[in-house]
């Protein structure tokens, strides 16, 4: 495996180290920054281990040969963590209302959101690499990797508050089945809900594409929807579909929102938020700057696009791409593909 590393130097009980931070695909360094955060209350037990074993790898004595122990690593660590400052754009709340999990983490949608709400992110999962490197840019946090994997769910700490999930739209196999949680085995809504059923949260709170309402004849839904209140036992509400637009954001972005609360809580009634704010605009968030020529479509490119859009357009073909005026509501924002296209 090839490790990237960066030296540093350190003075740990009047001993001078090097400190060689590595950037490997291993739990541990996520293990580590876990402990960092959560220093404070108590989960960072679930995370000791790997962060001893994570700081003893990257250690070694300065023109010595001695062997790090576990000893001198703990040392370490709690040195680590005398010295932690969360400097990240966006840092959690000094003190916390709850605690929360970030499944399928992305960029830290719902961290950035449930943090403005007073909460505590305790464990975050995201396979992606370069969302990982956003999330860690974000949050000075490196999420897990793939949650399918029962190594990654070890590290899932108990007594959290509430389960977030941006799951991937998938079909079930549940032909001539009941469409229960069995059905769903083989896709990532089943590992959610596997955790669902390990850990007992008080709420859960997932968000799809809005297609999942109709996705399979409706049957994808119906069937998450008889898993999480018939098998998981859980108070699920109709899922309802929010416009990011109709939330003081110029975005037209759709996506269904489905929440469930523990039935031992009675909650037994739920509304989901009405509208705040359709008056924002594209010149509402635009930086007034100087932007960088990197962000720029070159003339040459846009003439490229109008003639394609036309070669299409006297085909009868669909081709085309739209430019946002300021006054104007974006696309979903997307990347890859015709992801510049999409977002002029």
């Amino acid at each position: 495996m090839k490790l990237k590393e960066r030296i540093t130097t350190e003075d740990i009980d009047g001993k001078s180290f090097k400190i060689r931070l590595v950037e490997s695909k291993s739990p541990k360094k996520s293990a580590f920054t876990h402990y960092l955060h959560n220093s404070k209350n108590g989960v960072s037990q679930f995370y000791k281990n790997d962060a001893v074993k994570y700081v003893k790898e990257i250690l070694f004595l300065k023109n010595q040969d001695v062997e790090v122990t576990d000893k001198v690593a703990e040392e370490a660590l709690q040195h680590y963590l005398f010295n932690f400052k969360n400097d990240a754009p966006f840092p959690e709340p000094k003190k916390p209302k709850f605690k929360f999990i970030d499944l399928f983490a992305g960029i830290g949608g719902f961290r950035l959101a449930l943090q403005n709400l007073g909460g505590k992110c305790v464990f975050t999962s995201e396979w992606d690499k370069y969302s990982k490197l956003t999330y860690e840019a974000n949050f000075g946090e490196v999420p897990f990797g793939d949650i399918t994997k029962e190594e990654t769910k070890s590290y899932i700490p108990n007594d959290f508050d509430v389960l977030c999930a941006g799951f991937p739209c998938q079909a079930f196999s549940i032909a001539g089945k009941r469409g229960g949680f069995e059905d769903t085995r083989g896709t990532l809504f089943y590992d959610v809900a596997e955790i669902i059923k390990r850990k007992r949260p008080k709420a859960i709170f997932l968000e799809n594409v809005k297609g999942l309402r109709s996705h399979d004849k409706g049957r994808t839904l119906t069937t998450i929807l008889n898993v999480l209140r018939n098998d998981l036992g859980y108070f699920v509400p109709e899922p309802e579909i929010v416009n990011a637009k109709n939330y003081g954001v110029p975005q037209n972005r759709e996506r269904i929102f489905i929440v469930g609360f523990k039935k031992e809580l009675g909650i037994t009634d739920f509304k989901y938020p009405k509208p705040t704010d359709k008056t924002k605009v594209l010149e509402d968030i635009l930086e007034t700057g100087e932007v960088s020529v990197k962000y720029y479509l070159s003339d040459t490119y846009i003439n490229t696009l109008r003639a394609h859009r036309a070669r299409h357009e006297s085909k009868g073909n669909g081709f085309g791409y739209e430019i946002i005026p300021n006054d104007g509501t974006a696309n979903a924002v997307v990347c890859g593909g015709m992801g510049r296209e999409r977002n002029l």
